[in-house]
C-alpha cells in the first residue's frame, strides 16, 4: 500500500478534525501515513506514535498519495508543494462547493477503502506556468492580472505566440485552464471547458468595450502580457493565492507547465456529473416547481 500524506487547511477546525479521524483509521489498518508539523501537533499522543512527521523537503521522497482536507483551495495549495513530482491527490471536501474535492468527509471510510482497493482513476489536469523574478509560479485554475488600489481600469497588451491579439482595457484579465474555467472565469462570463480540452482561455474582467469576449486558444501557445496601469502598477495573482506586483511595462509570459496535476477521482463519476451536482448545470427549473406542486397539491388553471 502507498504511503499517504495528510494535508489539511489549518484555518478550518473541521479539516483538522477529519484529518485526525483519517489518521486514526489508517493506523488501524496499518497503513503508513505522514503529517506536516502543524497537523502533527494537533494529534493525540497515542496517534503520534504511528503517524510520521514530515517536512516539505521530504514529501516527494516519502509520499505516494496526498489526501487533502478542506476545499478546492486546499488542493491548490497542495499542488504547489508536489507540482513537479506529479503525486496523485485525493481531495476530501470539508468546505462548501468542493468542485475538485469530490470525496465527502462523511464518507471518509469509503474513501480510504477506495485507496486500499485501488478502485479509483487518476486524471491529468494541465497547469500554467510563468516566471517572475526568477521564481517559477504555477496555476491550476488561473493567472489573473488586475488593478491595484485604484478604481481606474488598466490596459493589458496581449500577444499569442508573439502575434498581437488585443489591448484589453478592463479591470483585469484572466488566463484560465479548463480546470479553472468553472471558477473566476465563469463568473466573468467565460465558457465552461471540459477538463480534457487542450486549450486555455483569455477572459476579460469588466472590459470597457462590449466587443471584448472570451478567447479560447490552443494550449501550446505562449501568451505574453504587458501591463499599462494609471497607478503605475498592477497585480498578478496565481490561483487566488500567490500575488506578485507588476510595474508598467513589465512583461508576463504564460505557457503550459511541463508537469501535470494528477487528481484521484471516483471510477463511476464523470465531469458532467460534477457539473450537475455542484453547479446545478443543465438543471430543469420546471422540475422543482412540478415537484413542489405535487407535494403541496397545488393545481393551477388557465
Amino acid at each position: 500500500m502507498e504511503k499517504i500524506l495528510l494535508f489539511e487547511n489549518q484555518n478550518k477546525p473541521e479539516a483538522i478534525k477529519w484529518a485526525t479521524i483519517t489518521a486514526k483509521m489508517l493506523c488501524e489498518k496499518n497503513i503508513l501515513c505522514f503529517a506536516g508539523t502543524e497537523l502533527y501537533k494537533n494529534f493525540p499522543n497515542e496517534l503520534k506514535s504511528c503517524v510520521g512527521q514530515i517536512s516539505i523537503n521530504e514529501i516527494e521522497k516519502l509520499t505516494d498519495i496526498v489526501m487533502t482536507f478542506g476545499g478546492d483551495g486546499t488542493i491548490l495549495s497542495a499542488v504547489r508543494i508536489v507540482a513537479k513530482s506529479e503525486i496523485p491527490i485525493m481531495g476530501i471536501n470539508v468546505g462548501k462547493l468542493g468542485f475538485l474535492a469530490e470525496y465527502q468527509n462523511d464518507k471518509i471510510e469509503s474513501a480510504i477503502e477506495t485507496l486500499i482497493s485501488g478502485n479509483y482513476r487518476v486524471v491529468d489536469r494541465l497547469m500554467l506556468s510563468t516566471t517572475i523574478d526568477n521564481e517559477e509560479i504555477f496555476a491550476v485554475n488561473d493567472f489573473v492580472i488586475e488593478k491595484v488600489m485604484s478604481s481606474r481600469m488598466i490596459t493589458i497588451h496581449t500577444y499569442s505566440n508573439d502575434h498581437y491579439v488585443a489591448s484589453y482595457r478592463a479591470d483585469g484579465l484572466i488566463i484560465t485552464t479548463p480546470t479553472g474555467s468553472t471558477a473566476y472565469s465563469l463568473s466573468s462570463g467565460g465558457p465552461i471547458l471540459a477538463p480534457s480540452s487542450k486549450v486555455i482561455c483569455i477572459t476579460p474582467i469588466s472590459p470597457h468595450s462590449l466587443t471584448f469576449r472570451p478567447l479560447v486558444l490552443p494550449d501550446e501557445n505562449t501568451i505574453k502580457l504587458i501591463v499599462e496601469a494609471p497607478s503605475g502598477e498592477a497585480k498578478l495573482v496565481a490561483d487566488g493565492q500567490i500575488e506578485k506586483i507588476l510595474k508598467n511595462g513589465d512583461e508576463v509570459s504564460i505557457s503550459t507547465a511541463k508537469h501535470k496535476v494528477k487528481l484521484i477521482k471516483p471510477v463511476k463519476s464523470s465531469y458532467y456529473d460534477v457539473l450537475r451536482a455542484k453547479l446545478l448545470w443543465a438543471a430543469d427549473p420546471t422540475a422543482r416547481k412540478n415537484c413542489d406542486d405535487e407535494n403541496n397539491n397545488i393545481h393551477f388553471t388557465e
